[in-house]
């Protein structure tokens, strides 16, 4: 995974509308990018409302939100549609977003290991570099956690 400091990996792929999403679109803005396993699910959706319901905020105090999973165009405009999401959903179902910051390695579950998405957000910078890393998530608080670190 990608730490605080590295230069944060340039990117396109499509969101939920089927526009072409770069990171040199967001060039000189605060990016709050965060990767989640899949639409629709508990935890997910928890996180996704929580961002949706501090977009104001968070765009006050200067953040583009970005999410992006390997689900594909038509599962994110579902969701986004289902929840009201008001941010870009990015279709990453080949893994090269993913696998770029680090985002996919090994989980447990019930004792079980397997190969995943880690829930995990990554806070780029208006110079394009990583300026923190939230690995433990807390879907149902995860703005706080963002507010927190620039307060």
């Amino acid at each position: 995974m990608l730490e605080k400091g590295e230069k944060a990996p340039e990117f396109s792929a499509k969101d939920q509308h089927g526009n072409t999403v770069s990171l040199s679109d967001f060039k000189g803005k605060n990016i709050v990018l965060y990767f989640y396993p899949k639409d629709n699910t508990p935890g997910c959706t928890k996180e996704a409302c929580n961002l949706r319901d501090n977009h104001e905020a968070l765009i006050d105090k200067g953040f583009v939100v970005l999410g992006v999973s390997p689900d594909t165009e038509e599962s994110h405009q579902k969701f986004a549609e289902k929840f009201s999401l008001p941010f870009s959903l990015l279709a990453d179902p080949a893994l090269k977003i993913v696998k770029a910051y680090g985002a996919w390695g090994e989980k447990n579950m019930y004792g079980k290991k397997y190969e995943g998405l880690l829930r995990s957000t990554f806070i780029i910078n208006k110079e394009g570099k990583i300026e923190e890393v939230i690995k433990k998530v807390k879907t149902d608080d995860h703005a706080n956690q963002i507010f927190k670190l620039y307060n």
